[in-house]
């Protein structure tokens, strides 16, 4: 029999560990390729955060990996807000079309929220952190 997949835990799911694909394993398996490009650049952008905390703002290589976490995380919440508001119906065709229908309460609302503000955050983090230090190189400063 077919398992079940929950819009609310694919939700969530994109919200805590999405920057590592684990909303693409859970919903399409671990032979998912789409899912295993997340986990690298997460790294990186944590390998750069990293750099930064230790080396400090003028370490180059900081600057150009420490934006890729905001962009993973971004995208993560891109991906939870795209399943959050899913509706039912087409969710059910999608995912669990050999299953009884179920129908999703206020959780993957709630999620929608949470992920619009923590991606709206970090997109816009990422992009004055990485472009700030882009002007700052090709000015000279």
């Amino acid at each position: 029999m077919p398992r079940y997949r929950s819009k609310t835990a694919a939700t969530w799911l994109a919200i805590v560990a999405g920057t590592f694909g684990a909303h693409r394993f859970y919903l399409h398996g671990w032979r998912d390729g789409a899912g295993w490009l997340f986990p690298l650049p997460t790294l990186a952008g944590i390998a750069g955060v990293l750099r930064l905390r230790h080396l400090g703002q003028d370490d180059r290589l900081a600057w150009l990996l420490s934006p890729l976490l905001g962009v993973m995380l971004a995208a993560a919440m891109l991906a939870a807000i795209l399943y959050g508001l899913t509706p039912d119906e087409r969710w059910h065709a999608r995912y669990n079309a050999a299953l009884p229908a179920r129908t999703t309460g206020w959780a993957p609302v709630l999620g929608v929220i949470v992920a619009l503000f923590v991606g709206a955050t970090a997109l816009m983090s990422a992009v004055a952190f990485g472009g700030q230090h882009l002007f700052e190189w090709l000015l000279g400063g």
